[in-house]
């Protein structure tokens, strides 16, 4: 089951069999990722999909658990400082593990806040929501990559995947 799963991620991410093997973790600078987050992102940006800071994400999550499809948590260097946003994260992944909400750490909380924009600003970027796509409409493959890539992660005991987004 784990080798079809992996083949599966294999034909979704061209070149991750230059990164992981069967018996490997997913490498944490692989591009495929990241560009896929990118996507998905600015895809659930332009569909209103999008929410951005820390208890706007909380609120989200309390109110309609359901409707959340991905989180992103990024850090920064003032992560290891911050005692408030730690115990915050760790309450969001402990919803999301507990939900089934997919979730992944990007170490670059200022290129997050610079694909979503406007919509975010530097301090609201620690925690991003992507919420579903109305019912009957596309699915986002770039929001299902992430999926999978997120299940092999765990499959391999990484339950907080690092992606490394790229660059402008």
């Amino acid at each position: 089951r784990t080798i079809k799963k992996v083949r599966e991620a294999q034909t979704l991410f061209p070149g991750l069999s230059d990164h992981i093997s069967l018996t490997q973790s997913p490498t944490l600078t692989m591009q495929s990722p990241g560009k896929s987050l990118k996507e998905a992102l600015l895809g659930a940006q332009s569909d209103g999909r999008l929410t951005a800071g820390v208890y706007e994400s909380a609120k989200i999550m309390t109110d309609d658990p359901d409707s959340v499809s991905f989180c992103v948590l990024a850090m920064d260097e003032d992560f290891q400082c911050d005692i408030a946003l730690q115990i915050h994260f760790t309450l969001i992944q402990s919803f999301c593990f507990d939900n089934d909400i997919s979730i992944v750490r990007v170490s670059d909380t200022q290129r997050v806040a610079e694909i979503v924009g406007d919509k975010a600003q530097l301090e609201d970027a620690h925690c991003v929501l992507i919420t579903n796509p109305a019912e009957g409409s596309w699915e986002d493959p770039a929001l299902e990559k992430l999926h999978l890539f997120c299940e092999e992660s765990r499959n391999v005991n990484d339950w907080v995947p690092e992606i490394v987004l790229p660059e402008r």
